[in-house]
């Protein structure tokens, strides 16, 4: 049966458990009490046969669950001629029911937003023409025109000079995101500015937000370890249910007692809070940009004792920084970059790009280089404004220059020094490094608050790089020289100290993740190997998320466990109180369904969570504003 099918019958069945209490209440005002008993009979054989169709199907799968007591309370109701108490329950389990799915529905509502966002079409630029056409006819090169409030439909590069974006769908962020000519555009994001043209890079069902679709339905259909322990609890629930209904009645020779217990175990609190929680906490996280596979990875995540980094893309940016800069001449730091970043234009070297990316982020305004010569791997020679420049190896730019190549500052490990000469002349060294994240220590203070009580580092990076990029952190230990076998040893020995997380981004990380019980794959845009055999996926490229992830669920799994703990316990004075004749069962059926009302609202609270820790506490967006970018260290020689 189809969810929107199954809604509907919810709806009706609801519909005439209220008509047959309703019409009936005014056939027993009107001094009609046989009349009463029929319209309310009426009102609940539905109910009860649509329970009943429920209850054979689920022990035909082998489960067995409380609505066998809804049933048996409706039906002795019935026998023992509380024809007014079983109208009573039909409407409360029904209404019941009908809470419940628009509850899960509420809940689902981040996740059902990700969901409604797939355009179905794309304009595309052809024979200098636009056309409409099908997600499923472009193909990489093709080009696109992402029209105002238009949802990027596929991965591609901004072609326009730039691009404002709103990703705050997919991540999280809420100011929109400016992207320059060349740069990533992530699929799902919506086009916050004017008209831009994108150059595919990835078809439809292999981009990005195809991916996040693919993770959230199977989130949706998950269940979590939780939710089938509550299973086997309303075993011991229904079985303590059954003796207390049959004592009172032995003891007391009064079967309407038995009938008033039943009531007040109808439907039990246990099936409703663990999944509405759950479910609510997958869906706050999604809103976060931290998208959970399912209620079970969810239940796994707030239970982590044990975390294991990469460095690579993970602990480090993943992309070379200007970490330092030694000057030789009478130049400033300023215009040693400008000159080496307005040459590097010219080359697509990792360094080269890096030491552009670095300058236009200050806002320095860069002129086209002349006369350019690129020696692959090397450097690069040219002309900046009328005057001779050489950037690259020191080597290079010494030969270049006609200079003797002296004797630089001590480089730490992992480092890549790049020489500048202009006019002939040695000006100094641009010191690169994959830097560790900002904030990187916070956030390892946050994880520890959290309850994580062993962080190590993982790599396969030599030794003397791993310890000068963690030096000062507090790491329980570094793991260098790994290979991925290696990692997914260094996952299953951890298992001893707790459940373990591992958190990579790329290819050889994807064995240990799968190994961890929760693995954390960082970025949407990350290798897809590794997103794969994730557990969670991070949708922006900011380490802190990991926090954002574990205390929603922490949260949610207190909650749900916090809305067990008061319906049941109400529940059980519930039926005692039945027992010992002080509710009757039409008060049973009222107490009851108060109690389902509070404990399902109480489950919702996980809607509300707002983590503690913001995503600027470990890593700013790629966008950042430039008065938040750390000006390098320099070295006057």
């Amino acid at each position: 049966m189809t969810s929107s099918l199954h809604d509907r019958l919810n709806v009706a069945l609801l519909g005439l458990a209220l008509l047959g209490l309703v019409s009936g209440l005014a056939f027993w005002l009107v001094a009609q009490p046989d009349f009463a008993m029929i319209a309310w009979t009426a009102g609940v054989v539905p109910v009860l046969a649509a329970l009943s169709v429920e209850i054979v199907r689920s022990l035909s799968k082998g489960e067995v669950g409380l609505d066998i007591v809804a049933a048996l309370s409706m039906s002795a109701a019935l026998l023992f001629s509380e024809t007014l108490a079983a109208a009573v329950i039909a409407l409360m389990y029904s209404g019941g029911t009908f809470l419940e799915s628009f509850a899960q529905g509420r809940a689902r509502r981040e996740m059902s937003d990700l969901l409604s966002r797939v355009p179905r079409t794309a304009t595309r630029h052809r024979n200098g023409a636009l056309d409409e056409v099908p997600l499923d006819d472009i193909a990489p090169g093709d080009l696109l025109l992402v029209r105002h409030g238009d949802v990027a439909p596929v991965d591609g590069t901004v072609e326009s000079p730039r691009a404002m974006l709103d990703q705050s769908a997919l991540t999280g962020e809420s100011m929109p995101v400016r992207l320059e000519h060349g740069q990533d555009v992530m699929s799902g994001s919506t086009n916050a500015g004017e008209a831009f043209d994108l150059r595919v890079t990835l078809r439809a069902n292999d981009s990005t937000y195809a991916g996040i679709v693919r993770l959230v339905e199977a989130a949706q259909k998950s269940k979590a370890p939780m939710a089938r322990l509550a299973d086997r609890w309303s075993l011991l629930f229904l079985a303590v249910t059954l003796a207390l209904a049959t004592a009172a009645w032995w003891f007391t020779g009064d079967p309407i007692r038995a009938v008033a217990v039943l009531v007040v175990a109808t439907p039990c609190p246990l099936i409703l809070a663990v999944p509405v929680a759950l479910v609510a906490g997958l869906s706050r996280a999604a809103h976060f940009g931290v998208l959970i596979k399912g209620a079970k990875p969810l239940e796994a995540l707030a239970r982590i004792k044990t975390l294991i980094l990469d460095k690579t893309g993970t602990l480090t940016g993943g992309r070379p920084q200007i970490v330092s800069i030694n000057r030789y001449g009478d130049m400033s730091d300023d215009e040693m970059l400008y000159f080496a970043a307005a040459l590097d234009q010219a080359s697509k070297h990792p360094i080269a790009q890096a030491i552009v990316a670095a300058a236009q982020a200050r806002g320095t305004a860069l002129p086209v280089p002349r006369n350019v010569v690129e020696a692959p791997g090397e450097g690069v020679a040219g002309t900046v404004d009328g005057r001779s420049v050489v950037v690259g190896g020191a080597g290079f730019v010494a030969a270049q220059a006609g200079v003797a190549d002296p004797e630089g500052a001590v480089i730490e490990a992992g480092s890549v020094v790049v020489s500048l000469a202009v006019d002939g002349k040695l000006m100094g060294n641009l010191v690169m490094a994959d830097a560790l994240r900002a904030g990187t220590a916070d956030l390892l203070a946050g994880l520890r608050k959290l309850g994580i009580a062993r962080i190590l580092l993982a790599t396969g990076d030599r030794r003397a790089v791993a310890e000068a990029v963690t030096e000062g952190l507090a790491l329980d230990a570094v793991r260098a020289d790994l290979t991925p076998d290696q990692k997914v040893l260094l996952v299953l020995t951890e298992h001893k100290n707790g459940p373990v997380m591992m958190v990579g981004d790329g290819v050889n990380d994807a064995p240990a993740l799968a190994a961890a019980d929760i693995g954390v794959a960082m970025g949407a845009r990350g290798a897809a190997a590794s997103a794969e055999a994730a557990d969670v996926v991070l949708l922006v490229d900011h380490l802190d998320r990991l926090l954002t992830g574990i205390e929603v669920a922490q949260r949610s799994r207190r909650i749900a466990l916090e809305s067990v703990a008061a319906g049941i316990g109400l529940s059980v004075l519930g039926m005692i109180a039945a027992a010992f004749g002080y509710l009757t069962p039409v008060q049973g059926a009222l107490l009851q369904e108060v109690i389902d009302v509070a404990v399902i609202l109480n489950a919702l609270r996980a809607l509300r969570i707002v983590p503690g820790q913001t995503s600027q506490a470990a890593g700013s967006p790629a966008d950042a504003t430039v008065s938040r970018l750390p000006r390098p260290k320099s070295t006057a020689a």
